[in-house]
């Protein structure tokens, strides 16, 4: 791992460094999209706009559930702590300033998560390899032998010794099978953004593929269990994929409708 890259005196922290580089290419995503739709929208300004609401609501999540004592402890500084961050937070503010952005622009707040959530996905990525090259402890259990069907395996693992959390026997290195997830999801999304569908549709894939991902690597992540052996990070990604799924239901339904009645015939009165 490298927390910080040395240039002369300056000390840049490779977590920060990996934050910009998932603006970025949040950006150029949504700008390629509204270029492939036509549609002529500031995409640099919006994605600023939605990475600063994110990084406020990922900070407010992490306090409020996943670690209360740290804010009954340190009050209002707690907000300004290099560490704690959360997905879910990210999420949820990122998704209301899509909504208030894509109404003002007059693109419609569904059709704009459509056009965000691939780059979203590949942000989250990038941004895992910013806690993986940090060791910020966003990484999984101590390894253990796996017995499976009578074959013992020996999953790799790596310790994190230098890390700003440091760790020093071997643990599964989860940020890097959700930057794995993220790109892959990412890819999924963009080539279904660009073939015909419903508003809602893409948003509705990325909330389930998204949060299954994060539903099954918490299996080996090293957050404690809130309910029924389940974290709390686990419990909010299932709540993210039967949103996602009742959001593909309600898209589908719609869509249904919509086709019915223009497929109706017309009768003309005698």
């Amino acid at each position: 791992m490298l927390p910080y890259l040395h240039i002369g005196s300056f000390n840049l922290p490779t977590y920060g460094l990996m934050l910009w580089l998932a603006a970025v290419a949040g950006a150029v995503l949504v700008d390629r999209a509204f270029k492939r739709a036509g549609i002529t929208a500031d995409a640099v300004g919006m994605v600023a706009i939605t990475v600063v609401a994110g990084i406020a609501g990922s900070k407010i999540w992490y306090l409020v559930f996943d670690s209360a004592g740290e804010f009954r402890a340190m009050g209002w500084r707690a907000l300004f702590q290099s560490g704690g961050f959360s997905w879910f937070g990210a999420m949820v503010l990122g998704i209301v300033a899509l909504l208030v952005q894509g109404r003002r622009a007059k693109i419609g707040g569904l059709r704009m998560l459509d056009f965000a959530v691939p780059a979203a996905a590949v942000g989250q990525g990038i941004g895992r390899m910013g806690c993986f090259l940090s060791g910020d402890g966003c990484y999984g259990i101590a390894i253990k032998p796996v017995h499976l069907l009578g074959i013992t395996f020996h999953p790799w693992g790596m310790a994190f010794p230098n890390g700003v959390e440091p760790i020093f026997v071997p643990v599964y290195p989860t940020p890097l099978y959700e930057l794995a997830a993220g790109l892959l999801i990412g890819w999924w999304l963009w080539w279904r953004l660009g073939k015909p569908h419903p508003a809602g549709a893409i948003l509705g894939q990325y909330l389930v593929l998204a949060g299954a991902a994060r539903f099954l690597v918490e299996f080996i992540r090293r957050n404690p269990k809130v309910l029924w052996g389940l974290s709390n990070e686990q419990l909010c990604s299932a709540g993210a994929v039967v949103a996602g799924v009742a959001l593909l239901w309600w898209v589908a339904k719609r869509r249904a409708l919509r086709t019915g009645r223009a497929s109706r015939p017309v009768t003309k009165l005698a």
